[in-house]
């Protein structure tokens, strides 16, 4: 926090009923005060990026915060988007329910802003509007087949295993023995994980109660015929963008074997010298995974391992090849790269040559990107962010942004929450020195008769931990954390609408 934010903060966290010292306090501390109990502000979005920046701002103002999500439940990529083997990340939902209690803040799930209530709208309403709904959208690959029966976006096959319930549908046939994804960060090895995971490794994941991971999706994993995953990447080692901890859960994944290349890591070892430590560490396992005699338990291991992994590089992916029929995936067609230019800003340039990779299951992971959310909110559709400067929406007062839609989907749920209260300060700041509308505002009085006028019925937070409570009763059955609930019409019954 600035030196600046932290004085105001001294004197909004002073007791109400006591006088702050003789001779300090200012006028202006004292109006910014009043004004401050009645701030409405409102979130649209209830992912990490929503919830860090509801948390910031109530524990720095006495203002309310209203949170406003699409979804009929909370938490975004946290519920949707962390790997179901992955429970520990998820913790981060129990301090955004103590912030969802707060008798000043809100849920209001099953509103589509931009649709069921526009963000001028909004603007009208509240003092200040935070736009945090993240990245929706994946990036297309656009290249031929992409079409084809067997394609998926890793963000849709992740969206089908964690429960999404738009996504409920999907149901990949996972009867090919090799699949490809295109991508190498760490959503790419995440669903390479769950691809190979041993369906004993997964009972005893269910036995210790550490999935949460669809009872539908789980039957389909049981019965998968895929022995192999390509991981696939345009250009080289130095440029992989998973993290070690990622890098480490592939290496030692129960009955799989990694396939690495020795020959695309020549000369490594004298570039990783000048790098930062976090690449230098990663690269540095890569080397010893593909260089080095592995140890006897080890190659023992590997010895008896029924599936495997690997890395390709230097590959850029051309066509979707079809099967002879013409009705689903059969490969994937790669143009072979070469850099230029060195590290993060090395660029991969096809060499003309062409290779085949054989594969019944495409899935592209190439990044995610965020949709425009209405026609009066400002959008760079080349960068998929909402043009911002330090978080304050460009030429709209009192419209701010935070997360992936103001910074691109990159980072970390600790990224993400740094960013939010970056933006959260850029607000208070704004509020402090008097930028916000003054007088009152509705908030959601307001929008909620413009709500119940089209039709729509919020879902609240005390809704949702019904809906919570019946998940856990259900997994509680089926020996697992929750099982979650996948269709919006059983929702609504089970709260009686």
């Amino acid at each position: 926090m600035g030196p600046r934010c932290w004085r105001w903060w001294h004197w909004s966290a002073w007791p109400r009923t006591r006088q702050p010292p003789a001779g300090s306090t200012p006028s202006s501390r004292q109006q910014f005060s009043t004004q401050e109990q009645t701030t409405q502000i409102c979130v649209v979005g209830s992912g990490p990026a929503g919830f860090y920046t509801a948390q910031h701002l109530l524990k720095h103002t006495r203002a309310r915060v209203d949170i406003y999500e699409k979804q009929f439940v909370p938490f975004g990529l946290v519920r949707f988007g962390v790997a179901p083997d992955h429970p520990e990340v998820k913790n981060v939902i129990n301090t955004f329910t103590q912030t969802a209690r707060s008798d000043r803040c809100a849920f209001h799930g099953n509103v589509v802003v931009g649709r069921d209530v526009t963000v001028p709208e909004l603007r009208e309403a509240y003092h200040a509007v935070v736009l945090s709904y993240g990245a929706e959208d994946n990036q297309a690959l656009e290249i031929p087949g992409e079409e084809l029966p067997g394609v998926f976006s890793a963000r849709a096959f992740v969206g089908w295993y964690n429960g999404l319930p738009e996504k409920r549908e999907l149901v990949p046939d996972l009867s090919c023995d090799t699949a490809v994804i295109l991508g190498q960060g760490n959503v790419a090895l995440d669903v390479a994980r769950i691809l190979l995971t041993p369906p004993e490794h997964l009972e005893v994941l269910l036995l210790f109660q550490k999935t949460d991971i669809t009872e539908a999706s789980l039957g389909v994993l049981r019965q998968s015929q895929v022995k192999t995953v390509w991981i696939v990447g345009r250009r080289g080692p130095l440029q992989v963008a998973f993290t070690i901890k990622e890098l480490r859960e592939m290496i030692q994944l129960p009955g799989t074997r990694p396939i690495l290349d020795p020959a695309d890591f020549l000369g490594l070892q004298d570039r990783i010298k000048e790098v930062p430590r976090p690449r230098k560490r990663l690269t540095e396992l890569l080397l010893r995974t593909a260089t080095e005699k592995p140890g006897v338990e080890e190659a023992a291991r590997q010895a008896l391992a029924s599936r495997a992994w690997g890395l390709r590089f230097f590959r850029s992916p051309l066509q979707v090849l079809p099967s002879p029929d013409g009705r689903r995936a059969a490969g994937i067609r790669l143009a072979i790269t070469r850099l230029e230019g060195v590290g993060e800003a090395a660029r991969a340039v096809p060499t003309g040559d062409m290779e085949d990779l054989p594969c019944g299951l495409v899935l592209s992971s190439v990044g995610y990107k965020s949709r425009p959310i209405d026609p009066s909110v400002p959008f760079d559709p080349k960068l998929g962010v909402i043009p911002n400067m330090e978080g304050r929406v460009v030429d709209v007062p009192g419209l701010y942004c935070s997360g992936w839609v103001k910074r691109g989907p990159t980072g970390v749920i600790t990224t993400t929450m740094t960013d939010s209260f970056l933006t959260s300060q850029t607000l208070l700041q704004d509020l402090e020195a008097g930028l916000l509308p003054s007088g009152p505002r509705p908030g959601y009085s307001a929008i909620k008769a413009l709500l119940s006028s089209r039709g729509v019925r919020p879902i609240s937070f005390s809704d949702w931990e019904k809906l919570d409570a019946e998940e856990m009763s259900r997994g509680q059955g089926a020996g697992k954390p929750r099982e979650k609930l996948l269709d919006p019409q059983e929702m609504l019954r089970l709260l009686g609408r």
